[in-house]
């Protein structure tokens, strides 16, 4: 029951203290995703994942957001230096459901 996602999204910042940025998954993604793994989500709602992002491929956690009504997939420090990404970067990615 694998799935794969392909999308672009733009680079967003969340408000706080910490420079956290983000991703959000399109709305038909994060639908899919929700209906086929959801009932498998460990703490907070996250779902594992395999990212790749230009030449960078990692593994992490996607989260469901209320204020965002989507799935949002966190990028790290070390990603954005790698692949050059700005905030307000439309940015391609390659999402893989790793499955328990």
């Amino acid at each position: 029951m694998s799935a794969s996602y392909s999308f672009t999204a733009h680079l967003w910042e969340w408000a706080s203290k910490a420079s956290w940025y983000f991703l959000s998954l399109p709305e038909a993604d994060s639908d899919d995703i929700e209906e086929r793994f959801g009932g498998t989500a460990h703490g907070f709602g996250s779902i594992r994942v395999e990212v790749k992002v230009g030449a960078t491929t990692w593994r992490t956690s996607i989260f469901p957001s209320t204020s965002e009504k989507t799935y949002v997939l966190p990028i790290k420090q070390a990603v954005r230096s790698a692949e050059g990404l700005l905030p307000d970067a439309q940015v391609a990615v390659e999402l893989k459901i790793i499955e328990d």
